[in-house]
């Protein structure tokens, strides 16, 4: 089983974007060394801890500096974007970079209605009409269509559908195309997902049979105290959120009650359950636990941990623990 990165390229505390960018371009070389199939960057809008807004041109970057490591977006928030837009920019990181070009696409906004009008976008409602007009860009050549993706045209850049609702499944499975479920922050509709994604899936041109992929948080460190210590970060960044106090990534702290409460700690932690936070032997044991219960063709991870050399570390552990799985 296949195990790759989400990365959000994020902004903690006390740095900067130029830091952030330099901590994704390190991180994603030492994936590559670590075994990681998949570096995936996410697009976010309006968020001073997150610095992956421009997504395409980040990839672009993480492309340049790695050779094998198959990199792209997980993902691109379509009803952004006009697809022609999308085809041309995947269109050329495919044509710069060979077969190693991934497009993940949802349809959540990635921001609020203040992005919305920023981006001068309304909002398509038609997202899998989008998608199918994606894909047609990418396929093969029609010299006389009145619009073309040039470069775009014949890359077949592989198109998954991102989802946390069993839309995104429905959608995937009619078709034929990979389906990632957000299981790292919005898993109350993953089991129906899953199923609903297998059941209904038809072999289509892009796939013969269903591909199914995971996301789990890992905070892998020495101890397991040290784990849930690292995991204070992402936390406080969650309960952030859900009260609109947008900020960098916050150092970890001790007594996560005290900071957050406890009642929001108990509503963060329930949407982050889909976790492995610990030791070594923790998050191993906890890894398996996720792949036995969801049998997923793939997993990705992801941890929003404050300091970058121990989300590295995390990484590496998971990474061995998942090649001691196999």
């Amino acid at each position: 089983m296949k195990y790759s990165v989400l990365d959000l390229a994020p902004v903690p505390e006390g740095t900067d974007a130029v830091q952030a960018m330099k901590n994704t371009g390190d991180l994603a070389q030492r994936a590559e060394a670590l075994g990681y199939h998949r570096y995936w960057m996410a697009e976010h809008h309006n968020m001073p801890g997150i610095a992956s807004a421009a997504t395409s041109v980040l990839i672009g970057h993480v492309a340049g500096l790695t050779r094998r490591i198959r990199v792209g977006a997980g993902g691109i928030m379509l009803p952004n974007h006009a697809p022609l837009t999308v085809a041309e920019q995947f269109g050329t990181l495919a044509t710069l970079y060979g077969d190693r070009i991934d497009l993940g696409l949802g349809r959540a906004p990635g921001g609020d209605p203040a992005v919305y009008h920023a981006l001068r976008r309304a909002g398509s409602d038609d997202f899998a009409g989008d998608v199918a007009e994606l894909i047609g860009y990418l396929g093969d050549p029609h010299p006389d269509a009145p619009v073309r993706a040039l470069p775009g045209e014949g890359t077949r850049v592989p198109v998954w559908i991102l989802g946390s609702s069993l839309y995104g499944a429905q959608l995937a499975a009619q078709m034929g195309l990979p389906y990632a479920f957000a299981s790292h922050f919005a898993p109350d509709a993953l089991d129906q997902a899953a199923e609903m994604y297998r059941r209904y899936f038809k072999p289509s041109g892009h796939l013969d049979a269903p591909k199914f992929m995971l996301a789990i948080n890992v905070f892998g460190a020495d101890t397991d105290k040290e784990g849930l210590y690292l995991r204070s970060t992402m936390q406080q960044a969650f309960a952030r959120l859900r009260t609109g106090q947008r900020g960098k990534l916050p150092r970890p702290v001790r007594d996560i009650d005290a900071v957050i409460g406890a009642g929001m700690r108990r509503a963060v932690d329930q949407a982050l359950r889909v976790s492995a936070v610990g030791s070594a032997d923790t998050i191993k044991r906890q890894l398996a636990e996720w792949i036995e219960r969801y049998a997923p063709d793939e997993v990705i991870l992801t941890g929003q941990i404050h300091d970058h050399a121990a989300r590295v570390k995390s990484f590496a552990m998971a990474a061995e623990a998942l090649d001691s799985l196999a």
